[in-house]
């Protein structure tokens, strides 16, 4: 028995022996790491910054937004939605960023016998004169953001030398249909219009 206790003892001794304590974590290397990691993503964020500010430079030859008449008329239709982004007309990933349009924002849209007023909470808000007004239709992707088919309304207009793409998303999709015909009818009757004057 005694012999059963002391080889035992000796086990236990052999194995307090052998056990190691866990490794001391090297907080100077985390650290580092850490430090690194951020001073990277700041780097990134700061790229697409000035990628943006190149971008607007660019496009510097677009004239200033046209502003709200003093007289508008009445509302012809109104939305309330999301304001997605203006690309050049026919390009949806040629995202326009001078003068505030490349900033994604809510947005108040209101048709009127003047043109189309876009107000955007945030952001600078614009004016498209009925005249400058070119088509309206109903798509799934503008400036990198792509919905179902038929998710977004796409405003054609010409603004200076250039047709832009702005693409609005309704609070309630089904009323979009409704904006398509009221402007496509807008832009048929001022073109006619025209053609009398003429």
């Amino acid at each position: 028995m005694t012999s059963l206790i002391s080889a035992a003892a000796g086990n236990a001794a052999v194995l307090a022996a052998e056990k190691k304590s866990a490794d001391v974590t090297d907080w100077a290397a985390r650290a580092g790491w850490v430090v690194g990691l951020l001073l990277f993503i700041a780097l990134v964020y700061w790229l697409m910054r000035e990628g943006w500010k190149w971008r607007g430079t660019l496009q510097g030859d677009l004239p200033p937004l046209p502003v709200v008449p003093d007289d508008p008329g009445p509302a012809r239709l109104e939305l309330t939605g999301r304001y997605h982004g203006s690309t050049t007309a026919g390009q949806w990933l040629d995202r326009i960023v001078a003068h505030g349009l490349g900033t994604r924002s809510r947005v108040e849209l209101t048709l009127t016998d003047a043109g189309l007023d876009v107000v955007r909470p945030g952001a600078a808000d614009f004016f498209v004169p009925a005249a400058q007004l070119r088509e309206a239709r109903l798509d799934k992707g503008i400036a990198g953001k792509v919905l179902a088919e038929g998710g977004l309304l796409i405003v054609t207009w010409e603004h200076g030398e250039k047709l832009l793409d702005s693409g609005f998303r309704s609070d309630h999709a089904a009323e979009q249909a409704q904006w398509v015909e009221a402007i496509n009818n807008m832009i048929n009757t001022t073109s006619t219009k025209e053609g009398t004057a003429r």
